[in-house]
């Protein structure tokens, strides 16, 4: 079933067209592999083409849509190699940047990384994905924003958009969704520790799936939809 529109933001900018596009495509409403019709969008939204195409163009910019010939525009989806190899590297860096955010971690920013497990509990027992993916994704921000190091950060911004796209098709898979929240609060505790290598095991245990790829994934307790690699 295509999306609809009609309940969003009307606006006839191409910045405002970007804007409601692009937050539909990143709190799911517009699926991986969605089309975004020009016609039924420029219809819901009550504009013009013109401004539809710019904000199309701006988002395939940015990496969130892809354009095929004589087909239209469609919501990129994101491969099990692209998440494996993100893993992959998150796996080396992840607990430096922890290792660098510790001093933070335990004195005043201690706070916001509890609250993110608490958030993540809260939709959770929603049922919110998209509010479960902001939390998800806040949890190991932090690490990244705490560190102090510009390197790090730009590395987990260029990650970001494509771990969302991936996580809104995968948590819906989880059998029981509260072992996110179980997992995570798991991994702050081990962080808190500042033990480096005990958090590096601690975060390979979520992406061993992912580091095989799709060589070796067939459980379903380690796979997500369509055999794609759990990531943490």
């Amino acid at each position: 079933m295509d999306p609809k529109f009609g309940g969003l933001e009307r606006t006839t900018t191409p910045e405002g067209v970007y804007r409601v596009l692009r937050g539909a495509i990143l709190d799911g409403t517009v699926p991986p592999g969605g089309q975004l019709r020009e016609r039924d969008i420029a219809t819901d939204l009550g504009i013009s083409r013109s401004p539809l195409r710019e904000a199309l163009t701006r988002l395939e910019e940015e990496g969130l849509v892809v354009k095929v010939p004589f087909r239209g525009a469609f919501v990129v989806e994101v491969s099990a190699q692209e998440i494996a190899e993100i893993a992959s590297i998150r796996l080396l860096v992840e607990p430096y940047a922890a290792e660098l955010a510790i001093e933070a971690l335990r004195g005043p920013e201690r706070s916001r990384l509890t609250q993110t497990i608490d958030e993540l509990h809260h939709a959770i027992e929603k049922n919110d994905i998209p509010a479960s993916v902001d939390a998800h994704l806040q949890f190991h921000r932090l690490f990244y924003d705490l560190s102090g190091h510009g390197t790090l950060r730009s590395l987990w911004n260029g990650w970001e958009t494509k771990l969302r796209l991936y996580l809104l098709v995968d948590h819906p898979s989880y059998s029981d969704l509260h072992d996110i929240a179980v997992e995570h609060a798991r991994l702050a505790a081990v962080a808190l520790e500042g033990d480096t290598d005990a958090f590096k095991q601690e975060l390979a245990q979520h992406f061993q799936s992912a580091l095989r790829g799709q060589a070796e994934g067939n459980g379903d307790a380690a796979t997500g939809p369509e055999g794609l690699p759990r990531v943490c």
